[in-house]
């Protein structure tokens, strides 16, 4: 976290100039201009290059789904590990769209995945039930984050030059609910959606297991590391260090939805400066979403009423990234095209 670095001044003034003197009227790119030079600043380069991107899915399993809050059970998290080790999920799709370095890390899966290609960094079996007892302990917690920090400075050395993560664990919308709540303070009325799409039976049931592990474990909300092991989840943690690794090598970090949002705001709390290096790829279905991206004060690029996760939303949006880089690099400038700008 010391060697999370503030933006880069020079970069984004080069950059923010370079794009006045492009072939266009002043301000008429919106949203791209001002990504553009966010991503100057993040990377210290005026003309800053995101491809390859790399996508990190972190999977672990939650305690917590064996009380009745997900649609699905518990073993869909380890086959849709082993769906990803072959290529068949939608972010492997998305993923082979953009040329993504991608890689699926086990973190915390309950059953050991034999599957091609997976990264295993298991910190445990799964979480317990936040509803019973503390998730992970406080050195579990720890170990989580370091292995999401491990793994993304693997897929950075790889050659990856921005940052997609990930998630895949029955139960995690519960476990991110219940951290949001703990970290922000909010209602976990406003915060707790239907996840993977549960009967208003097991959604109200969701909130009250929320409201009960919170009013049981009073997590603190001045200590990030203290609300993961409580109510968190070990992918969670993961992305967590992932994102906080990459702030550390000046490389952007594109959020997914609302778990990785989650986990971006943990990181944050841990490390402030990290929030610089973030940009919100889409607006997820979760209600939670919205909220915590008014927290971290970040405007997503698209909405498109997804809500799937695995990093799937961020992809989809990389292409927007991409052509703000490309803006930057390959438009003319008025005096290299000969246009006149009086």
């Amino acid at each position: 976290m010391e060697d999370v670095q503030p933006l880069h001044a020079e970069a984004r003034e080069q950059a923010s100039a370079h794009v006045d003197q492009l072939t266009k009227p002043l301000g008429s790119l919106g949203r791209l201009e001002k990504l553009a030079v966010q991503l100057a600043a993040i990377t210290g380069e005026p003309f800053p290059v995101v491809t390859p991107p790399g996508i990190l899915v972190f999977a672990a399993d939650h305690g917590v789904a064996a009380e009745g809050v997900s649609a699905y059970p518990q073993e869909v998290t380890a086959q849709m590990v082993a769906n990803f080790a072959h290529g068949g999920a939608a972010i492997n799709v998305f993923g082979r769209q953009i040329g993504a370095l991608l890689h699926v890390v086990d973190v915390g899966v309950a059953v050991d995945v034999e599957a091609p290609g997976v990264w295993t960094k298991k910190v445990r079996l799964g979480t317990a039930s936040m509803l019973r007892e503390w998730a992970m302990s406080r050195e579990e917690a720890e170990a989580c984050v370091q292995a999401g920090f491990a793994s993304a400075e693997a897929v950075i050395a790889e050659g990856a030059r921005l940052l997609i993560v990930g998630e895949m664990g029955i139960g995690n919308t519960t476990a991110s609910s219940a951290m949001l709540a703990a970290l922000t303070k909010a209602e976990p009325d406003q915060l707790v959606g239907r996840g993977t799409g549960v009967c208003d039976e097991k959604w109200e049931k969701k909130k009250a297991v929320v409201k009960e592990a919170l009013s049981l474990h009073q997590p603190d909300a001045s200590d990030p590391l203290d609300v993961l092991a409580k109510v968190g989840g070990l992918e969670i943690g993961a992305m967590a260090g992932a994102i906080l690794a990459a702030a550390s090598h000046r490389v952007p970090v594109l959020l997914d939805g609302f778990i990785t949002t989650v986990a971006a705001l943990l990181a944050v709390r841990l490390c402030p400066a990290a929030g610089d290096y973030l940009v919100a790829g889409h607006r997820s279905q979760e209600p939670g979403h919205t909220f915590v991206l008014s927290v971290l004060e970040k405007e997503p690029l698209v909405d498109l009423e997804l809500r799937l996760g695995e990093g799937s939303g961020a992809a989809v949006a990389f292409p927007i990234v991409e052509a703000a880089t490309r803006m930057l690099r390959e438009m003319a400038t008025f005096a290299s095209a000969g246009v006149s700008n009086q």
